[in-house]
């Protein structure tokens, strides 16, 4: 199976089942970065975040994705502040934060003697109880930069719990090359239960600092000290990116061979590949079966609100695509 299909179906599957030996997923999202000082170095394909003491909180508070700079603002409940004071940086910075705010249903934004002002719904609740790391290799015979994409997981410790899930019979070799701390599932989709337990995975870290790996070489590996109060910051702004994007982020293919798979969740199927395809790269004139149509008909939001606790009018505001980008 290619890689975009197995994420696809172990995102459905870990959301209706929640994460073996850990408990429920409260919420699950695909393509994160978790790094703190290399940009985009490190993306996770799958992120579980375990549900904690105010989940239902954050179901109430918005659908949207807060971003960490209104989050590090000076913004209370109940009292107006002027928005200039709230944000650090240019008037036009702080504006534009206090407007994103805004948007997202976390803050209330007027005018008071001629000064824009604002003032957070609700409190910030704490919400997240754990994140859960996976790393979708469905063969091992091409393993990439796994190695180093698990040492960077281990090491770091902004993922409670990191885990390699493969469709790949699983050698004492195979293990031998993860970090100790690292999971294991073999997946077998067409099974009764999908997900064997081949390592259970230790929990890392995750409140203390860490090192992030930032490159490895022979003989030599460079890494950055990260502080507990980085990591804290990290580990809140992707708790949060993923509660905004989800893992329905897929497109469907506009063609005729496209259908939503089967079952009650919507997978974008191909029946010409007889296969599930990421459509943005593998769909169009350049395909032999291609044939251009209307994608099927999905409403990928509702599924989402069925599925879990996520709520697409959460404060009161209509649901905005890409707000979650910040």
């Amino acid at each position: 199976m290619r890689e975009f299909g197995f994420e696809l179906r172990l995102c459905a599957h870990l959301e209706a089942a929640g994460v073996p030996g850990v408990g429920d997923a409260g919420v699950v999202s695909r393509q994160l970065g978790t790094s703190v000082h290399a940009a985009g170095g490190r993306i996770v394909d799958t992120v579980c975040v375990l549900p904690g003491p105010q989940f239902d909180a954050r179901t109430e508070l918005t659908s949207e994705t807060i971003p960490p700079a209104i989050l590090d603002g000076d913004v209370r409940v109940g009292q107006w502040t002027r928005v200039t004071r709230a944000f650090d940086g240019p008037p036009e910075r702080a504006r534009s934060l206090a407007e994103r705010g805004a948007d997202t249903g976390f803050l209330d934004l007027t005018r008071r003697s001629g000064q824009h002002v604002v003032r957070q719904t609700a409190r910030y609740p704490d919400w997240v109880g754990g994140l859960v790391g996976v790393e979708n290799k469905p063969d091992l015979g091409r393993p990439g930069d796994l190695r180093l994409q698990m040492r960077h997981d281990a090491s770091l410790g902004v993922l409670d719990y990191a885990v390699l899930a493969t469709a790949s019979h699983v050698t004492r070799a195979h293990l031998n090359r993860l970090p100790d701390e690292v999971g294991v599932w073999r997946v077998d989709f067409d099974s009764e239960d999908p997900v064997e337990v081949v390592r259970e995975p230790q929990r890392l870290d995750a409140a203390g600092p860490g090192l992030e790996v930032l490159d490895e070489q022979p003989g030599r590996t460079d890494v950055q000290p990260v502080t507990a109060a980085e990591k804290a910051r990290q580990r809140r702004s992707v708790a949060e990116r993923a509660y905004g994007k989800g893992w329905r982020t897929f497109d469907l293919p506009a063609c005729t061979e496209a259908s939503t798979g089967e079952g009650d969740t919507t997978l974008p199927f191909c029946a010409f590949k007889d296969r599930l395809v990421d459509a943005a790269a593998e769909c169009g004139p350049d395909c032999p079966g291609y044939a251009e149509a209307d994608p099927p008909e999905t409403d990928l939001d509702s599924e989402r609100e069925a599925a879990t606790a996520w709520r697409a009018d959460a404060g009161g505001r209509r649901r905005q695509s890409g707000l979650d980008q910040f």
